[in-house]
Parts: structure tokens; C-alpha cells; sequence
């Protein structure tokens, strides 16, 4: 990546913390739970491992918060996240790591930084209550008729029936049924059809050719459009049968085969990757605002859990041998 961080240096004025700094520093954020910029560099104070990782020497002052959360808009600016994303990816597969056959796909919920007295009328109706105090009880409240004043684009949702409505973003991840890691990562608006969107857009990124490509999912994929459109892709929807209102789209000449129940197994990985961005990364709910701000932390946070997933893959084969 040395040629994008090139290009990202300031031709003119104070030289400006290097982009390599930035991002090696947003990733010791990432995998040390680290809530504030204000606390990374409190960190990068006293900690020397911390500093040697960043590339700081024993006598070179930390930097300044407000400096760092600044610098780093060149990377959020940047498509940095998916092309390091990209990086580790390949790496995974040079270690021969990945499948090329056999993949799950889902979704999860990202809490926005937005709360719901934020969620007013469009119409601006809602304003002479700028506080919330009158309450939204027994109003009619909906995506069509609401926003956020905070966050325009986040979207009221929830993402099953029993569960609370939240402003929310939905991340989307597909897995690697092999050891579990994650090959492509979207972070979409919340609504009832953005999992089997996302999931058809990075189904047409998966490496074609001769070998049976096959995609896993849970229930809530269990459509006939969705179906019909990854078959029409050649991938095998390995889909979990949904019987509880209607027929399931996926029949025996799906689920006799041995594949489709080991893909029922190993769907189940995915949510691995969604525990550990939300409890080490801090992802649960989001700090940034707008989707592709978002969005770019949701891919840097999954490239972080695949550099941490490949270690542990490599300690076990190393123990192994």
C-alpha cells in the first residue's frame, strides 16, 4: 500500500502524521478495545510496544487528539479500509487459508450515533420539542415520514420481531467456510431487503469457473427472488429452510447432498466474526456518522479480525508441526 500512502502526503504546509501512523494506530484501537482517540494517545504516552507498533521512537512526543481525529479524515476520505481489507485477504489466501468453493453469508445490526428523540418529522413539525420532552408514545413514527437530526441516514429498524427498534446500519459479511474468515465485508442502510442485497452484490464478487460455488445463509434469505437470482449467478444457495409460514424455496435436490448440512454447521462461524468486532473492535455502536464514515470502520474492523484470525490459524499449525 506504499503507493496510496505516497499520494496521501501533504505537498505544502506542517508536516502531517504519516499515513502508515494512522492507520497502524487505528488498528491498535481496533484490537485493544481502545474507546477514544483521547485514550490512544494517552496509550502511545507510556506504552512502548504501542509506540514501537506505530513507528514512534522513545523521545518523539505523542500527538495531540484533536490532531490525530483530524489526520485521520485522509484516510477516511480514502478507500484505505477496503484496500487493506483487500491485503489481508490475499495474504489468507497465499497461505492457502481460504476456500474457493464453499462460503456463508449474513448480517448484523450497527447501532448508529443517533438516539431516537433525534428521529423527528421531516416536515419539521417535530421541532418546537427539541428536547424530546413531550415524549413520542402512541405516535406513528416510520422511515418514510422521520429522520434523524443527527445521522440523516440512519434508518429506524430492528432486526427481529421481539426486539426493540433502534436507529440503525446493517453490516454484511461473507465467510470463508474453510477456517472462517471474512472475504468481503458492505455496510448498507437498515431495511427489511439490505441482507439479501448485500449479499447477492458480494456473491458477484466470488471467483468463478468450473468448481461448484455454494453460499450459505440463515432462514431470513429463504426467498424465491433471492433464490432464483444466486442460482442465476451459479452459485448453490445453501440456504436454512424456512417452514414456518410457507414452503421453504430450498427442496431435497438441495438439501439430500452431505455439502448442505456441512454448510449448516459452518454458517454458524459467522457470527465468530460479528461477536468479536462488536466486543474487541467496539462496533456494537458506531462513533462516526453518515454511511460511508460507517462503513469504512465496519470493513477496517473486519480486516482487523482477519489479521487476528490468521495468527491464530498459524500458532495452531506451527503447535501442529
Amino acid at each position: 500500500m506504499s503507493a496510496r500512502f505516497d499520494a496521501m502526503y501533504g505537498k505544502t504546509g506542517r508536516p502531517s502524521i504519516a499515513p502508515e501512523r494512522l492507520l497502524r494506530a487505528l488498528l491498535l484501537q481496533a484490537l485493544y478495545s481502545i474507546r477514544s482517540e483521547r485514550m490512544l494517545v494517552e496509550q502511545l504516552e507510556y506504552n512502548l510496544l504501542f509506540r514501537w507498533f506505530v513507528g514512534l521512537n522513545m523521545s518523539e512526543p505523542a500527538w495531540n487528539h484533536a490532531v490525530f481525529s483530524k489526520n485521520r479524515e485522509r484516510l477516511l476520505a480514502g478507500d484505505v479500509a477496503q484496500e487493506f481489507f483487500a491485503c489481508i485477504v490475499e495474504q489468507a489466501r497465499a497461505l492457502k487459508l481460504l476456500s474457493d468453493e464453499h462460503f456463508t453469508v449474513d448480517g448484523t445490526l450497527i447501532e448508529a450515533w443517533a438516539s431516537h428523540k433525534s428521529f423527528k418529522p421531516k416536515d419539521g413539525s417535530g421541532d418546537d420539542d427539541a428536547n424530546g420532552e413531550g415524549g413520542f408514545r402512541g405516535q406513528k413514527r416510520g422511515n418514510d415520514t422521520h429522520q434523524s437530526t443527527t445521522d440523516s441516514e440512519a434508518k429506524l429498524y430492528r432486526k427481529s420481531s421481539g426486539q426493540e427498534s433502534k436507529m440503525a446500519f446493517l453490516g454484511h459479511v461473507m465467510m470463508d467456510n474453510r477456517h472462517g474468515l471474512a472475504v468481503d465485508a458492505l455496510l448498507t442502510e437498515a431495511n427489511g431487503r439490505a441482507e439479501r442485497e448485500a449479499a447477492l452484490t458480494m456473491a458477484r464478487h466470488l471467483p468463478g469457473g468450473s468448481k461448484r460455488i455454494t453460499l450459505g445463509a440463515d432462514k431470513g434469505y429463504d426467498t424465491q427472488d433471492f433464490v432464483d437470482r444466486l442460482r442465476a449467478l451459479a452459485v448453490t444457495p445453501h440456504v436454512a429452510q424456512n417452514t414456518s409460514r410457507r414452503a421453504s424455496r430450498i427442496d431435497k435436490r438441495t438439501t439430500r447432498h452431505t455439502g448442505y448440512q456441512q454448510s449448516q454447521k459452518k454458517r454458524k462461524l459467522v457470527e465468530q466474526v460479528f461477536g468479536w468486532m462488536k466486543t474487541v473492535a467496539g462496533v456494537r455502536q458506531t462513533k462516526h456518522r453518515g454511511r460511508d464514515r460507517v462503513g469504512w470502520m465496519f470493513t477496517f474492523a473486519t480486516a482487523a479480525y482477519n489479521l487476528v484470525r490468521i495468527r491464530n490459524l498459524m500458532e495452531a499449525a506451527t503447535e501442529l508441526a
